[in-house]
């Protein structure tokens, strides 16, 4: 019979994150990997595979915790709130990471996807989640009135997301608020309501 690990597989997947987020995947090292989890190099081949497969297992991990956690909380918030409240939170993680790690997510798009097809379908297939968490919130904006028609949702969405990738790479070597601030306050312009529904709400 198959010995039961001994260790918390949860546990040691956040140290495995830690260790990719900091160092990058090429600079990590499977002893690297085995001795921030507190495993044998063995144990680590046995339990998940090889680098590459610790890392798949740890970027899925680390966009669990992070943006389908964000989703879940924010998503039940008013769309412009939401919206809002999302970069709020990006922008706050960003000035308050002082190793300037970034995002892990944005990091592996940079450094894995380009000479990996496999994680170029991962990194994806997430910021295609990302992109839809901004277009439904622009969908229910603009169809209440608190978010401008001016421009396509679809488009708002992409601006949106392009945002965020700018925001996580110029952290890494710009953690300035105002600079991040004032990235994001020209697109926030476009999502203004119309004039016309501002003004039939308040005559309402």
């Amino acid at each position: 019979m198959a010995r039961p690990r001994e260790f918390d597989e949860e546990k040691v997947l956040e140290l495995a994150v830690e260790q990719f987020w900091e160092r990058g995947y090429e600079a990590t090292s499977i002893r690297d990997l085995a001795e921030a989890m507190g495993l044998t190099t063995a144990s680590v081949y046995n339990a998940f595979g090889d680098k590459r497969a610790v890392y798949r297992r740890a970027l899925d991990f680390y966009v669990e915790r992070s943006f389908v956690d964000r989703v879940g909380r924010f998503e039940t918030k008013s769309p412009r709130l939401a919206i809002d409240a999302f970069f709020s939170e990006i922008i706050e993680r960003s000035l308050s990471d002082s190793k300037r790690k970034g995002c892990m997510l944005v990091n592996s798009a940079l450094e894995v996807a380009p000479h990996d097809a496999e994680f170029q379908r991962v990194v994806a297939d997430v910021l295609v989640q990302v992109e839809g968490f901004f277009l439904r919130c622009i969908q229910r904006g603009q169809e209440d009135g608190s978010i401008g028609n001016r421009h396509p949702a679809t488009n708002l969405a992409r601006t949106l997301l392009g945002s965020l990738l700018g925001i996580r790479v110029l952290a890494r070597t710009r953690p300035e608020k105002e600079l991040l601030e004032g990235l994001i306050q020209p697109v926030f312009a476009l999502l203004e309501p119309n004039a016309t529904k501002q003004l039939e709400a308040a005559r309402s």
